[in-house]
């Protein structure tokens, strides 16, 4: 019996109209330096190299739409980030063009968009593992 290969989570991708403009809003945020970029190709990462983003350019982006329907371009997936300030976190990435979405269904997560639409949620850990 062969063994499993190994998988390795490199990076998330995510299309934009544009991916280095969408890559530098994800550098601000994150705070994560730029490892590799080709024309339409953007790769953002933590310092030490763990899974990062990637961003491709798609000249026929659809921006999703958050919470779904079923006449629009669905959500496929969103990233969870962790922060350790809720309000400052999302003043923060407000001021590097986030938006607040409408529909917040939780108390203590706040759902957002970045620039190319994409849905994404702060929150701050609570409970056993926090």
């Amino acid at each position: 019996m062969q063994a499993q290969p190994l998988f390795t989570l490199a990076a998330t991708t995510l299309d934009a109209p544009d991916a280095r403009e969408l890559a530098q809003f994800y550098q601000d945020l994150l705070g994560w330096p730029i490892w590799k970029e080709k024309p339409g190709w953007v790769e953002i990462a933590p310092p030490d190299r763990s899974a990062g983003l990637s961003f491709q350019t798609e000249p026929l982006f659809t921006r999703p739409r958050w919470p779904s329907t079923r006449s629009e371009q669905q959500m496929m997936m969103h990233l969870d980030i962790e922060v350790n300030d809720l309000s400052s976190a999302v003043e923060h990435a407000l001021a590097l063009g986030a938006t607040m979405t409408d529909f917040q269904p939780q108390d203590d997560v706040r759902v957002l968009c970045d620039p190319a639409g994409h849905p994404f949620c702060l929150f701050v850990r609570t409970g056993p593992s926090a």
